[in-house]
């Protein structure tokens, strides 16, 4: 995964999976990466992007996105 970035954290994999399908929806490659500790399940979800869409896709998510 040398050439994604993190756009986006979160505890909640809900959210990390609206996001990822919000960026998808505008053409975006995402993922959701699970970086929670499987023996103590704590942790986080994160959304990755290629580098090239970086920026887009934090733009996108600050404009379209309000969790609460």
């Amino acid at each position: 995964m040398k050439d994604w970035q993190k756009v986006y954290s979160t505890e909640k994999i809900y959210r990390a999976e609206i996001v990822k399908d919000m960026l998808v929806n505008h053409n975006i490659m995402a993922v959701v990466i699970d970086k929670r500790d499987t023996a103590y399940q704590f942790g986080h979800y994160e959304v990755h992007v290629k580098t090239d869409d970086v920026l887009w896709a934090i733009k996108l998510i600050e404009n379209d996105i309000q969790f609460e």
